[in-house]
């Protein structure tokens, strides 16, 4: 701390010698050095002993939220509640445009830390990958070098990709296959192509999904042929053709097969939400609920493709008290519980049934809170509680 001679001259004024007002201030300082060091560390992440998922259910499976996680030991504290959960599977994401954020510069210490603490819990990985870096997108083309510098560029979004990057994004898919050979047996190709919010906020293209969905195969298999590598699941939704939000998932998988599709996927992904229906409820072209894969498995065994599994990779019941599309905080526990013993019963191909979501690093303050299986800090909601018994075999007494 310097201080000018006008304000020595001034501490003087106030009564005390300018040697004694540097032993205080000197004093002050060790004491707020001493503060410092008493202050509570952040909880540290440190890998204890392998562990090994205990379960009776092992359709359970959870997706997480863990790659914008700053903190380590929320990375290890949310897989450890995977664990305790009973499911021994987790979906992630390992977006394109946090790992290779410049042309052939990879970061990988996020991704690093999410598989070494899954490994450490006993989970296994389904990876998806997608998310476009500024630098594959035709505003980066476009503006130059500068413009990229810049952080310009309003033309596009993370997940528009042109043809023309087609073969920079299936490199990154071969380096993520790679890198994680012995940790991660399961890769997805991108997301809800189907939307156009997906798809750069352009029409979809069934034909265009499935010319990435070929690079990207024979990438990762060319870098680790045991991985297994899932088609994109697609958003449930009813939009027609022509529509500017996206395409009927029913309508954008039967021409994904028609594009030639079926070589380039060893299983398919999938997302279904009940919405207000309860497990059961028998399915329809033209209802969204949780049956819909079986809608979706037709599709498949049309094709010849039966002897490929589905995973589902985002499923549940939201209970927000305002949304429209909400059940009750009980039903949503009933109903969860109740997809795994219909898909148990019926559904012998679906290897496995993942919720939607274990938590948000923050609150969104609206309705995709009530998706969550935990509170940003950790807390556990009812349905984590019902689930986890289940998953234990205890007998469940709904209140």
């Amino acid at each position: 701390m310097i201080f000018s001679p006008r304000i020595w001259g001034e501490l003087r004024l106030a009564g005390l010698p300018w040697r004694a007002w540097r032993a205080l201030i000197f004093r002050l300082a060790l004491v707020a050095l001493l503060l410092a060091f008493l202050r509570p560390a952040s909880p540290r992440a440190i890998l204890g002993p392998p562990q090994t998922v205990q379960t009776t259910q092992p359709l359970l499976c959870m997706h997480t939220r863990l790659i914008d996680e700053v903190e380590e030991w929320k990375i290890q504290r949310s897989l450890q509640l995977v664990r305790e959960l009973g499911a021994d599977t987790i979906v992630e994401f390992f977006p394109w445009a946090y790992i290779e954020p410049q042309p052939g510069a990879f970061h990988w210490e996020q991704a690093d830390r999410i598989i070494r603490h899954a490994r450490n819990q006993g989970l296994q990985v389904i990876a998806r990958l997608g998310y476009v870096p500024a630098w594959a997108r035709p505003e980066a083309q476009t503006g130059g070098l500068a413009a990229l510098d810049a952080g310009r560029g309003a033309d596009t979004t993370l997940n528009y990709l042109d043809e023309a990057h087609y073969p920079d994004f299936a490199r990154y898919v071969a380096a993520f296959a790679a890198r994680y050979a012995d940790s991660v047996g399961y890769l997805i190709i991108w997301n809800e192509p189907n939307l156009a919010f997906e798809w750069g906020y352009r029409m979809v293209s069934p034909a265009g999904y499935v010319a990435l969905l070929q690079q990207a195969y024979a990438a990762a298999k060319a870098a680790n042929p045991a991985v297994v590598v899932l088609a994109a699941p697609l958003a449930p939704t009813l939009e027609p053709d022509g529509s500017p939000w996206g395409l009927n998932d029913l309508i954008y998988l039967e021409r994904m097969y028609r594009a030639g599709a079926a070589p380039y996927f060893d299983a398919l992904a999938v997302h279904t939400y009940g919405f207000t229906f309860p497990p059961e409820a028998e399915p329809g072209p033209e209802i969204l609920n949780f049956r819909r894969i079986e809608l979706i498995r037709a599709i498949m065994e049309a094709h010849g493709d039966a002897d490929k599994p589905i995973y589902v990779t985002e499923s549940g019941w939201n209970d927000h008290p305002r949304w429209t599309k909400a059940v009750r905080p009980l039903q949503r526990i009933q109903y969860t519980i109740g997809s795994y013993e219909w898909a148990e019963a019926n559904m012998p191909y679906v290897e496995k049934l993942c919720q939607w979501v274990l938590r948000y690093p923050a609150p969104t303050r609206s309705y995709p809170d009530n998706f969550t299986f935990l509170t940003p800090d950790f807390r556990p909601r009812p349905i984590y509680e019902y689930v986890q018994a289940y998953a234990q075999g205890r007998e469940i007494a709904l209140p």
